[in-house]
């Protein structure tokens, strides 16, 4: 029930707070939904700059290796381009040790000089050229014997006959040129550095074009970080080169190393995105000649983390834009709302009679002319009022004198008569009441205002129909009901009089013993009465006047006066409308067998005073 009688105040009747409510939900929502656009796009733009950056790392990593594998290719391809090399490399690799050194010692007696082109010689001064080199082996497929180099100079060898050794079987497998070291020929040479990545080239006859062995290179995969760090912008998550089985050749985060990458089946899935231990983007570049894979995965929680300060400037400016559009135009609104509500509170003070307000609005608005045609309105209704209204007040106040003046001369009249009868029947001693009620009457007459309370109009009354009691003895009485609660409700001077005399010189009848007046006050029960307004009926068992004449009568309480009919009820009629308004007045019925009613309504206010203020 509270909320309800809140949102009627403060919502249901306030035009101005729907103005405002309706502005910032169409504010609000324009500005969240730019706000979210905005982000989307932006964070959207960052995303696909973050990705650019790993791709470059990762042309930058296969650029790298593609480096190492075409050195590898080159060092066999310039043996192909020596044939005294070629043919030197051949024997080595169809031969065992021992026919070799004796083959290189033959040539050289030959030629009465060292060989010219010496196979150890020349891949062990390869090993010096290239940093990056951790060993060289170079494998004889017919000997099963394994040249190994370490540093610069000449290799190891290492028997590996397949009786005792998977070396062969693992050197005659089909695969990729680059790969991880084979863990046989790490225990063998006793290379145990899980970050190394190989290449290979298979190292063929020139002759007869028949595979006669392969160069296998170990590179450190560190160097590869190295190289990217020096060469390229930062970049988020994590760059792999991997194998087709999933081995690790390079790690940028060095997680990885020494075991096989666990969502291998993931990244075969050729999707944009993939969960590798949280969501993650994911990029892939294929070598296939080498038989690589560059893999870039993103966390996209990584990636988020680069557009969040992003989130938290867009949220702070729209809150901001957010705060000064609502409450710029409110501000504006609720200035104009105290101006209006000015207005309205201005008009409602002339509707309930001050004229003397004015409204101080210097502005040029069109709230600024309301104010002023107001103004002006209030001027011309008072220059009507003085014009109009209070000229016709002074009219009735005329013909109240008037009435006073024709009554005062009538009633002296009648009661001189009365006393004058009375003295005629008998000389009794109630004379002297008679004189009292009248000298009381006298006073009462010619005491000042245009006002009295009801009480003091009640006791002229009564002194009044007193003495016709007095006169007509047991043919007449009469009756005042009134609490003492009314009586001091002020009413204009000679409310009540005229239509007691009316009774009196119309309607009573001195040839009936039961003639009766009876004055009754009370809360009136006026359908659409104001609240604490009084009723003052007034009964008499007279004559009953005829529907005809009735209905005449009624038709000349609201005209001006033709002639003399009806004077006195239709100056109290009018009376009471000018001082209380058209609502108010005399209600006059009649019925045969039964008497008159006079009815007046009479608000308890201190209009009673009048609208001059009495």
């Amino acid at each position: 029930m509270r909320i309800r009688k809140v949102y009627r105040n403060y919502f249901q009747n306030n035009l101005f707070v729907k103005v405002i409510l309706v502005f910032a939900v169409i504010v609000n929502l324009t500005i969240i939904a730019f706000s979210y656009f905005l982000f989307h796009f932006s964070s959207a733009s960052i995303v696909r700059s973050e990705l650019n950056d790993q791709r470059e790392a990762m042309d930058r990593v296969n650029l790298y290796m593609e480096q190492k594998y075409e050195w590898v290719q080159t060092v066999v391809q310039d043996i192909y381009r020596n044939n005294l090399l070629a043919d030197n490399v051949s024997y080595l690799l169809r031969h065992s040790y021992q026919a070799y050194i004796q083959y290189t010692l033959g040539e050289s007696n030959a030629n009465g000089r060292a060989s010219a082109a010496n196979a150890l010689e020349y891949f062990g001064s390869k090993l010096g050229t290239d940093s990056d080199i951790r060993n060289m082996i170079l494998y004889s497929a017919d000997q099963q014997l394994m040249y190994a180099y370490k540093y610069a100079g000449n290799p190891k060898l290492y028997q590996t006959n397949a009786a005792r050794s998977y070396i062969p079987d693992i050197m005659s497998l089909e695969g990729p040129n680059a790969s991880t070291p084979n863990v046989w020929i790490r225990k063998t040479i006793g290379q145990w550095d899980t970050r190394l990545y190989s290449m290979r080239s298979q190292i063929n006859d020139k002759s007869t074009l028949k595979n006669v062995g392969q160069l296998v290179v170990y590179f450190d995969s560190e160097m590869v970080r190295q190289s990217l760090l020096r060469n390229s912008s930062p970049f988020k998550g994590t760059i792999l080169v991997l194998t087709p089985d999933g081995k690790v050749m390079f790690d940028s985060s060095g997680r990885y190393y020494g075991r096989t990458y666990p969502y291998m089946d993931e990244i075969n899935a050729s999707q944009d995105t993939v969960d590798a231990e949280e969501p993650s983007y994911i990029s892939r570049l294929t070598q296939n000649a080498a038989g690589y894979t560059v893999v870039g995965i993103a966390p996209k929680r990584e990636i988020a983390e680069a557009y969040a300060r992003l989130r938290s400037t867009i949220i702070l400016v729209g809150a901001v834009c957010i705060a000064f559009a609502v409450m710029i135009p409110s501000l504006l609104i609720v200035s104009i709302a105290k101006r209006t509500n000015k207005i309205v509170r201005f008009m409602k003070k002339v509707e309930g009679g001050d004229l003397n307000v004015r409204l101080q609005d210097a502005r040029e608005d069109e709230l600024g002319q309301i104010s002023q045609s107001f103004n002006e309105m209030v001027e011309e209704l008072n220059r009507r009022i003085e014009r109009e209204y209070k000229a016709e007040i002074r009219l009735k106040q005329t013909e109240l004198a008037a009435l006073q003046a024709r009554v005062n001369p009538h009633f002296l009249y009648n009661t001189l008569e009365v006393i004058r009868m009375r003295a005629m029947s008998q000389g009794a001693g109630d004379v002297g009441e008679m004189i009292y009620s009248l000298a009381a009457l006298f006073r009462n007459s010619v005491r000042g205002g245009s006002d009295s309370s009801l009480g003091e109009e009640l006791e002229t009354c009564r002194l009044y129909l007193e003495l016709f009691r007095i006169r007509y003895k047991d043919r007449f009485s009469y009756e005042i009901d009134c609490s003492p609660a009314y009586a001091s409700v002020t009413i204009p001077k000679m409310l009540l009089q005229p239509i007691v005399e009316n009774y009196i010189v119309h309607g009573l009848e001195s040839d009936r013993d039961d003639n009766r007046i009876s004055i009754e006050v009370g809360a009136s029960s006026r359908s659409g009465a104001s609240d604490g307004a009084i009723q003052i009926r007034v009964f008499n068992n007279g004559a009953a006047i005829e529907p005809d004449r009735l209905a005449q009568i009624r038709t000349e309480l609201d005209y001006p006066e033709q002639g003399e009919s009806s004077f006195g009820l239709r100056s109290v009629h009018e009376r009471l409308k000018l001082m209380y308004g058209p609502a108010y007045g005399i209600s006059l019925e009649s019925e045969h067998g039964k008497g008159t009613w006079v009815t007046i309504e009479i608000p308890v206010t201190d209009q009673a005073a009048g609208p001059e203020g009495g």
